[in-house]
C-alpha cells in the first residue's frame, strides 16, 4: 500500500523542494538554497504559510523589497554556485507577478537558472474577477502571469493539486540542465495553493539531479582539430560558459599548450588571469586593441562557451579575414552552429580537455601579440593612475576602477551591469580570479548590481563584494539595500554619481542625438536638460536605508574610503563624484551597430549617418 502525506499544495511545493540536489564531480548542493517573498493575497495564506511552517532553518526566507531584483539576487546567488544552485521567489497576483518579468528575461538570456513561484487568480472562480485580476474576454484561462511565458525555458500553471508532482520533476529538469535551463515558472492559483491533497510520500525523498559533461562527437572533434592545426593565425575567444563549466584551469593548459591567444567576452572575463601570456582582454565593442586586432586577422576563431552576442562580434563587423572559419565549442547545439561553424557540442571543460589531447604535439607561433599586450597594460595604467593621486581634483571613472584595484585582492568580486562602467571594465580590468569580475551584459539591466551582490556574498560569504552603481541605476533600484542591513550581508556599494546617464549621453553623442535627454539636470528654457544639476543627495539617501557612508572627493580620498570598506564588517557604501576622464582612453578599434537617422535637419545627425554608412560597409555574414 502506497504511503501518503496530507499537505496543501503550498506545503507540498515548500517540502519537495528542500531535498533536491544537484551533483557534478562529485560534489553535491542544494538545488535551492532559499525563497525570497514579497506576501500578498496571491500567496500569502498558501506559500507565505507553508514557509513558516517549514521553518526558516529547513528553507531559509528572504524577505525582498521589489519582486525584479529577488530575481536579481537569485541570478547573482545561481552565477556565482556555477549555476548548480540557486533560489525560489515568491509573489502574489497582479503587479507582484508582473514585476518578475524583467529579472525572468535576464535569467533566460544569460542561461541562469531560477525558480519563480508567483500567485495566479482562483482556478475555481468562486469571485471573478479576483482583486488585480486581467480580465481577457476571449481566453479566460488567461492572467498576466503570461507575461511570463516568453521569458520562461518552462511554464504551468498549476489548475488542480494532481498536476503539481509532474510538473515539478519538469521544472527541476530545466533548472538543472545546462542546455536549457533559464527561467522556471510555476504559476499558483492562490485556491489551489491552499488546497489539500494526499501526497505520495516518495515525491518527498532526497532526489539528486546529476550535472553530466557531455563528451564531443569523435567525427567533429577530428574536423575541429584539423581546422585548428591548418590556421596560421588562430585564436580563442573564451565566454560565459568557460566559467560556469569550471574550465578555466583546462582554458589556461590548453592555450599554454597550443599557443593559441585568447579573448574573452564580458561574460568569459577572467576566464584566464590577465596576465597569462596568452591573454589579451576583453573581445569586441568593449574590448581591447591588441583582442580586437587578433579578431580582424583570424582564420580560424575557437569560440567556447559563447553565444556570439552583437558585442562581441562587434555587429558582425569584426572578424575580417576574408577565409575565417568558427570552431564553436558550446553545450548547446543553438550556439554552437552559430557563425556557420563547425559545431562541437560538449560541456566546456571536456571539450577542451578533448581539443588538447587532439591537438598534442601542434603550436602556434604568436608572439606578435605580446606588443600590443604590453602597450594595452600601460595604457591601462596612464588611465587608471594619470599623475599618481591627481591633487584635489574629482577622480575620473576609470580612476575609480584604477583605486579599486589597488585595494582589492584576488578573490574579492566586482559587479555591474549598465550604464558605461562596463565598456570600461571589459576594457581595463584586469582579472586575477575566475569568479571576481561578475558583470551582467547579457540583458545589461539596470538596477541588477545591488541585489545581485546580495546573492553573490550569500553563495561565498568569504569573498569581499563590491558592487559599481552609477546614479541612473541606483535610483532605478536601491530597495535592496534594507535587505542588506537586515539580513546582516556585508556588502560593498560604490555608488558613482555623474549626474546622468553617461553611456547614453556618449552614445546619443556618437549618433546624432546630441545628448538629449540624458542628463540629470534642471530643465532649460529651450526645454532640454541643461540646467543646473539637481540637488539629489544619494549619499544622504543610501544612508537613509541604513548603510555606513563614506564620501570621498579625490582620490586619495577614494582609495581610503575603498580600504575602510573593505576591512567593515556591515554593509558600506562609497560615494564618489567623478569628474571627465583625461581624454588618453585608448579605443578599442570595434564597432557598434546602433541605428541612425537617415535624414535630418540637424548636422550632427547627417555626420553621424554618414558615418555609420561607412560602418555598415564592413558588416558580413558568417556562411
Amino acid at each position: 500500500m502506497t504511503t501518503t502525506v496530507r499537505l496543501t499544495v503550498a506545503q507540498a511545493l515548500v517540502r519537495f523542494l528542500t531535498v533536491q540536489h544537484t551533483e557534478r564531480d562529485g560534489v553535491r548542493r542544494r538545488l535551492i538554497a532559499g525563497t525570497w517573498g514579497i506576501f500578498g493575497h496571491g500567496n500569502v495564506a498558501g506559500v507565505g504559510q507553508a514557509l513558516l511552517q517549514t521553518g526558516h532553518d529547513v528553507m531559509p526566507y528572504y524577505q525582498g523589497r521589489n519582486e525584479q531584483a529577488m530575481v536579481h539576487a537569485s541570478v547573482g546567488f545561481a552565477r556565482m554556485n556555477n549555476r548548480l544552485s540557486t533560489m525560489a521567489c515568491t509573489t502574489s497576483i497582479g503587479p507582484g507577478a508582473t514585476n518578475l518579468v524583467t529579472g525572468a528575461a535576464l535569467a533566460t538570456i544569460n542561461r541562469v537558472p531560477v525558480l519563480l513561484l508567483p500567485g495566479d487568480v482562483f482556478a475555481t472562480r468562486p469571485a471573478d474577477p479576483v482583486l488585480q485580476q486581467l480580465e481577457v474576454p476571449w481566453a479566460y484561462d488567461m492572467s498576466v502571469n503570461d507575461t511570463l511565458r516568453p521569458v520562461s525555458r518552462y511554464f504551468d500553471r498549476i489548475w488542480r493539486p494532481e498536476m503539481l508532482a509532474p510538473s515539478l520533476l519538469q521544472a527541476m529538469r530545466v533548472l538543472t540542465d545546462p542546455v536549457d535551463t533559464g527561467a522556471v515558472t510555476l504559476a499558483l492559483p492562490q485556491d489551489v495553493q491552499a488546497e489539500a491533497y494526499d501526497w505520495p510520500a516518495e515525491l518527498f525523498e532526497q532526489r539528486i539531479w546529476h550535472v553530466r559533461r557531455p563528451q564531443p562527437d569523435a567525427a567533429a572533434l577530428q574536423e575541429a582539430a584539423e581546422l585548428l592545426r591548418s590556421a596560421e593565425r588562430p585564436l580563442i575567444v573564451a565566454g560565459g560558459g568557460v566559467i560556469g563549466s569550471e574550465a578555466t584551469d583546462a582554458l589556461r593548459e590548453f592555450a599554454a599548450a597550443t599557443g593559441i591567444p585568447v579573448a574573452e567576452t564580458q561574460a568569459g572575463k577572467g576566464a584566464l588571469r590577465f596576465d597569462h601570456p596568452q591573454a589579451l582582454g576583453g573581445i569586441g565593442h568593449t574590448g581591447t586593441a591588441p583582442a580586437n586586432a587578433a579578431a580582424r586577422e583570424a582564420d580560424v576563431v575557437l569560440g567556447i562557451g559563447t553565444r556570439w552576442t552583437d558585442f562581441t562580434t562587434a555587429s558582425n563587423s569584426l572578424f575580417a579575414h576574408p577565409d575565417v572559419r568558427f570552431v564553436n565549442l558550446n553545450i548547446t547545439a543553438f550556439d554552437a552552429h552559430k557563425m556557420a561553424g563547425t559545431a562541437l557540442v560538449a560541456d566546456a571543460r571536456s571539450g577542451i580537455e578533448a581539443l588538447t589531447a587532439a591537438l598534442a604535439g601542434h603550436r602556434a607561433d604568436l608572439s606578435r601579440h605580446d606588443r600590443g599586450v604590453a602597450e594595452w597594460q600601460r595604457a591601462t595604467d596612464a588611465v587608471f593612475r594619470p599623475g599618481g593621486d591627481a591633487g584635489d581634483s574629482l577622480p575620473s571613472q576609470t580612476q575609480v576602477l584604477g583605486a579599486l584595484e589597488e585595494v582589492l585582492q584576488d578573490r574579492d568580486v566586482v559587479i555591474n551591469a549598465a550604464g558605461s562602467l562596463p565598456g570600461d571594465l571589459h576594457k581595463f580590468w584586469r582579472s586575477r580570479d575566475p569568479k571576481q569580475y561578475h558583470v551582467e551584459y547579457g540583458y545589461s539591466c539596470m538596477g541588477y548590481e545591488i541585489p545581485a551582490a546580495i546573492g553573490v556574498k550569500l553563495a561565498a560569504p568569504d569573498r569581499e563584494v563590491f558592487a559599481l552603481v552609477g546614479d541612473g541605476t541606483y535610483l532605478m533600484l536601491p530597495t535592496e539595500i534594507v535587505t542588506a542591513v537586515q539580513e546582516g550581508v556585508n556588502i560593498n556599494l560604490v555608488i558613482v554619481q555623474n549626474h546622468g546617464y553617461a553611456s547614453i549621453g556618449g552614445l546619443s553623442d556618437a549618433v546624432g542625438a546630441e545628448r538629449y535627454g540624458t542628463a540629470y539636470r534642471f530643465r532649460a528654457p529651450d526645454g532640454t536638460f541643461t540646467g543646473d544639476p539637481l540637488p539629489v543627495d544619494l549619499a544622504a539617501n543610501a544612508a537613509s536605508l541604513g548603510l555606513d557612508v563614506l564620501t570621498a572627493r579625490t582620490v586619495k580620498e577614494l582609495r581610503e574610503a575603498l580600504a575602510t570598506a573593505r576591512a567593515s564588517d556591515r554593509a558600506t557604501a562609497v560615494y564618489v563624484e567623478t569628474g571627465p576622464g583625461t581624454g588618453g582612453e585608448p579605443a578599442s578599434g570595434a564597432w557598434w551597430d546602433v541605428a541612425v537617422a537617415e535624414v535630418s535637419d540637424r548636422p550632427p545627425a547627417r555626420r553621424a549617418r554618414a558615418e555609420y554608412e561607412r560602418a555598415k560597409r564592413g558588416q558580413r555574414h558568417h556562411l
